[in-house]
């Protein structure tokens, strides 16, 4: 057994016009796919038969292989950001939106915020909507880093921001594509679902 590249939770066309079939086709087919192939690579020589996506992620972070580590934790971080795309149409609703108007007043000024904090980081990462206690928190990582590995961090939401997340769909444009796909195909639905604190979960998979 190996991990596999999970499939898209939706047709590759269907949140166009904001992320096309094309982008979908590199980012999910190639991209994702190679973290798959290079951590599967390793596994039997590293003795990792057995664990569990997330065990192996912990395991190379605690031994410090970076390359293990960026691998596996990219299959999660990548798997975790699909779910975190919809077709255009939902909103907050219910806790969740009582936590975002609490936190950030609206949930524009959230995804502001947010888009602000994609468009700011520095170099390749991820910008993340997360659950520390009961406060929301948005914050980034820089590479393949991953919320995952830290205690008491609950993953939410994800925007990817290596440029391979938009460079067919939007050049070198990033503070637009946070705009667009923040502003219309969030999941609100699953980022409702991991305010239970089982998000790491639900990216997780077996050998």
């Amino acid at each position: 057994m190996a991990f596999e590249l999970p499939p898209l939770p939706y047709d590759k066309s269907a949140l166009e016009p904001h992320m096309s079939a094309e982008t979908f086709d590199f980012h999910h087919g190639k991209h994702h796919k190679a973290y798959v192939d290079k951590t599967n690579g390793w596994i039997e020589e590293k003795g990792l038969q057995g664990l569990s996506l997330l065990q192996v992620i912990k395991k190379a972070k605690d031994g410090g292989d970076k390359g293990l580590f960026n691998n596996s934790a990219q299959i999660w971080n990548h798997s975790f950001f699909w779910q975190c795309l919809a077709p255009a149409g939902q909103q907050p609703s219910g806790k969740l939106a009582g936590l975002i108007e609490s936190g950030f007043g609206s949930t524009e000024a959230l995804l502001k915020k947010m888009a602000e904090e994609a468009v700011g980081h520095f170099a390749s990462g991820w910008a993340w909507l997360v659950l520390e206690g009961d406060a929301l928190k948005v914050t980034s990582y820089h590479d393949a880093d991953t919320p995952v590995v830290y205690d008491g961090v609950k993953p939410l939401l994800t925007l990817d921001v290596w440029e391979h997340a938009y460079y067919i769909d939007y050049r070198n444009a990033r503070p637009k594509f946070a705009e667009t796909v923040l502003g219309n195909i969030v999941n609100w639905d699953f980022v409702a679902q991991n305010l239970d604190g089982e998000g790491a979960a639900r990216a997780d998979q077996q050998q």
